[in-house]
């Protein structure tokens, strides 16, 4: 069972094994949305999938996976292997989601992972993550604002096996289903997540049937040694020298204080290392993170700046050094809330981006969105008389470019996943999508401007519901680059017959009537460029889609209007 006996692959057999394997990957990706139950995955795809070594490298991911992902997947393997070394058999699945003792990010996220064996020894895990509209805790969908320890946010699974030899373990199913809000659509999910690594463990075995396990796993060494090669390359492009940027979140969800997130990238020939010391201490709120998931922005905001070809793997991983130190916003500890870390890791992202601006000024964009804007809303659906739960994160602004404009009311960075289309929300859950925009003069001001955010107006059909979320550059705007101006922040706003009152950046539970109206407003991005270099052209295509008024065009743009 060992590659060591076979001869080195030629480039042309490698990329042939290495295709084979991410077709696995897209497959299962794909097998996972279909037959998944909640609209969060069949139709926003929050769900990621990964091959990984017995070693537990991760080797290859499906292309729609989630950058944010990777680190949890490979989390969950270390920790399996840590675990039940000498105790995995054939059949097996294990399954956890805990951020603390499993090596995932946050409860929502279930880690699935099953060992492939071929002639009685393991030789790699096919894994996969996806985001349940709901695991319990205090607030429906388990991501609200104001949760400031672990336990309030749902149900913690540490690494167990769900499947023993083939045979699943209902008490443990059962345990999961009963911490839950929703529990067939639960169910529902789980058993797609089960059926995907079944799918990719025998997809696997038919690669090694046409190749050889030898090739394969010589394959695996290649794959992650020329990732790591090509990321260093990269890197060695960078002039050398230490690289500063500070940002800030909004807030924590239980004070208003700007939180501070600081980097020194220091870059030395292939070598580069992020250093955020400085930064916050772990904060009461949710909004903190584990280590691995700053990894796993880091690496890819250096990959999105640097050559985005590179695949997402364990030598991307291995290559890039990051400092945090324990007990911070960003490597919190034990009981640190974590469930809207997202926020955080889009934040990180911003800020790698921001130092490389100095580096690297072509190869940027402006700050984007920066948010993962959670709107939930719950209830018992009147045409059932079953509880519903309806979970999105919405697009914004994306950050403009050296050469073209920010696109306009998208998912950003490390959370590639889509908009949910009003028909599935309407027909899924007893709600009404009254407006669905963009944000009017949401985009930054630049010689190329900032993406715009989006708009959605929702009402509760025939019933009473609960709407809560989080929200961040609800505050601190996104920053522009070289005098590119800033996108306009988000705001929730809660319309009754008394008018609009703005709601908190990160509400708690809302009670909302079908005669009242929540209205998301998510975050532009900021532009890049001084506007008064922006083609008059284009300054005429802004006034003519009606995207900006005129007032803004006047403000930012008055010198080289057309005529």
């Amino acid at each position: 069972m060992s590659a060591d006996n076979t001869p080195a692959l030629d480039p042309i057999t490698l990329e042939i094994i290495a295709n084979g394997l991410r077709s696995i990957a897209d497959e299962c990706f794909v097998a996972l949305m279909r037959s998944s139950y909640s609209t969060n995955i069949k139709e926003r795809k929050d769900h990621s999938i990964a091959l990984v070594d017995r070693q537990g490298r991760l080797v290859v991911q499906a292309a729609l996976t989630l950058p944010i992902h990777i680190a949890s997947m490979g989390g969950l393997m270390q920790c399996v292997l840590e675990k039940f070394d000498g105790d995995i058999e054939e059949g097996d699945i294990f399954v956890a989601n805990d951020p603390h003792t499993a090596g995932g990010t946050h409860l929502p996220d279930i880690n699935y992972a099953m060992p492939i064996f071929v002639q009685g020894e393991i030789v790699a895990f096919v894994c996969n993550i996806a985001h349940h509209a709901d695991i319990g805790g205090m607030v429906p969908g388990s991501m609200a604002g104001g949760m400031s320890e672990i336990y309030q946010e749902g149900l913690r699974i540490p690494v167990i096996k769900l499947f023993r030899r083939g045979v699943l373990q209902n008490d443990i199913m059962d345990l999961m289903l009963l911490n839950v809000r929703v529990p067939d659509e639960r169910r529902g999910d789980h058993n797609a997540q089960i059926a995907s690594c079944k799918l990719g463990a025998r997809r696997f075995g038919e690669v090694v049937e046409t190749h050889g396990l030898g090739n394969v796993l010589n394959a695996f060494d290649e794959i992650i040694s020329r990732t790591a090669q090509r990321m260093k390359s990269a890197i060695a492009e960078i002039p050398d020298g230490t690289y500063h940027w500070q940002d800030f979140m909004d807030g924590d969800g239980i004070s208003r204080v700007d939180i501070p997130i600081n980097l020194a990238l220091t870059v030395s020939g292939e070598n580069v290392h992020c250093d955020f010391s400085g930064t916050s201490e772990q904060v009461a709120g949710n909004i903190n993170t584990t280590m691995n998931a700053v990894q796993a922005s880091a690496c890819y905001a250096l990959i999105a700046a640097l050559d985005s070809e590179i695949p997402s793997n364990q030598g991307v991983l291995d290559v890039v050094d990051i400092t945090a130190e324990p007990g911070t916003l960003i490597n919190c500890v034990f009981p640190a809330p974590v469930a809207a870390r997202a926020h955080t890791c889009q934040r990180v992202v911003d800020t790698v981006l921001g130092a490389l601006s100095k580096a690297l000024p072509d190869k940027v964009i402006a700050a984007a969105n920066g948010a993962n804007t959670t709107a939930v809303f719950s209830g018992v659906d009147p045409r059932t008389g079953k509880p519903y739960l309806y979970l999105e994160t919405l697009g914004g602004g994306m950050g403009a470019r050296a050469t073209k404009d920010g696109k306009d009311g998208v998912q950003v960075h490390i959370t590639n996943t889509s908009n949910l289309p009003v028909e599935s929300i309407e027909q899924e859950y007893p709600l009404r999508v009254e407006e669905y925009s963009l944000v009017e003069n949401s985009g930054g001001a630049g010689t190329y401007r900032g993406g715009m955010g989006l708009r959605r107006v929702l009402t509760p059909v025939d019933h009473k519901c609960v709407f809560n979320g989080a929200g961040e550059r609800f505050r601190n705007q996104p920053w522009g680059l070289f005098g590119g101006q800033p996108g306009a922040s988000g705001r929730f706003i809660f319309r009754d017959a008394e008018g609009d009152r703005r709601l908190d950046d990160k509400p708690g539970e809302v009670a909302v009537t079908d005669s009242d109206r929540i209205i998301v407003e998510t975050p532009g991005a900021g532009g890049y460029g001084d506007p008064a270099d922006r083609e008059p052209a284009r300054v005429e295509e802004d006034r003519s889609s009606g995207k900006f008024t005129e007032a803004f065009i006047a403000k930012h743009y008055g010198d080289n209007q057309v005529g």
